[in-house]
């Protein structure tokens, strides 16, 4: 059934705040019966609630701790524990290291630490880390942001008929994202630079790296996302169609892409 096929809707795009049209960085990953918050970046959870309500939600996946892929995670603590949600069990929440304490010295506001485990089931990532969540496989791998940062591979499991994204979190180009999406459907990768820096260490990919890493990887389709405010969505998809042969397109807000 077309309501089985993995797909990806965009929830946010935006950086490094929202804009009047377009939250941050979030996506809804979807197959197979199985949901996904894939970041929870500023104003996601609101344009997730068009779609799922967090009680029906399977798992959170996190790439990084800065606000723009996190903020939401504080409000979605608040409606899971304080609202109308009823959890039958605490959201399988995967993201770096430390994540937990972070969320609980945002939350936290009296002597006693803010119950975050009982919202969220935390499990910390790790180099190669692996998750079969429902009727998906989540594999991350670390790439280079400057601080413990990761990326993902959602596969459907459905064999020669299953599709499979990578997802790039926020990540300079490396090995590790090349590897990752080798052979992939579909590569969401952000391109946040004009420019890669004239001088210290490079954190995010420009639009030609993100085409470069696509071809590299052998990728069916590139979705250039996290655009920077310094591009255009439709610089960011020129500049990188010319590094890289295949479709490329702008994860629009809203937008879905059903990944074959």
């Amino acid at each position: 059934m077309t309501s089985d096929l993995l797909r990806v809707t965009v929830l946010g795009s935006a950086t490094p705040y929202p804009d009047v049209d377009n939250a941050c960085s979030g996506y809804l990953v979807s197959g197979g019966g199985t949901r996904v918050w894939v970041d929870a970046g500023t104003g996601t959870l609101a344009q997730l609630r068009r779609h799922v309500g967090l009680d029906e939600l399977d798992a959170i996946w996190i790439s990084h701790l800065h606000a723009d892929h996190t903020a939401d995670l504080l409000t979605a603590y608040y409606g899971a524990l304080y609202a109308d949600v009823r959890l039958p069990a605490p959201i399988p929440l995967y993201g770096p290291p430390g994540i937990a304490d972070r969320l609980a010295d945002f939350l936290t506001n009296t002597s006693n630490r803010s119950p975050v485990e009982s919202a969220f089931a935390v499990h910390e990532l790790y180099d190669g880390h692996r998750a079969r969540v429902g009727a998906l496989t989540l594999t991350s791998r670390s790439v280079e942001h400057g601080v413990p940062a990761f990326a993902v591979r959602i596969e459907d499991g459905g064999g020669s008929a299953g599709g499979s994204l990578v997802y790039s979190g926020d990540t300079a180009p490396c090995a590790a994202l090349t590897e990752l999406a080798r052979g992939c459907d579909v590569l969401l990768c952000e391109a946040d630079s004009t420019e890669p820096p004239a001088v210290g260490e490079r954190v995010h990919h420009t639009p030609e790296d993100a085409g470069d890493t696509a071809g590299a990887a052998g990728a069916g389709r590139l979705v250039v996302t996290h655009v920077g405010p310094s591009l255009t969505p439709e610089q960011a998809v020129s500049r990188a169609a010319a590094r890289y042969r295949g479709p490329v397109e702008y994860a629009a807000p809203g937008a879905e892409f059903v990944v074959r």
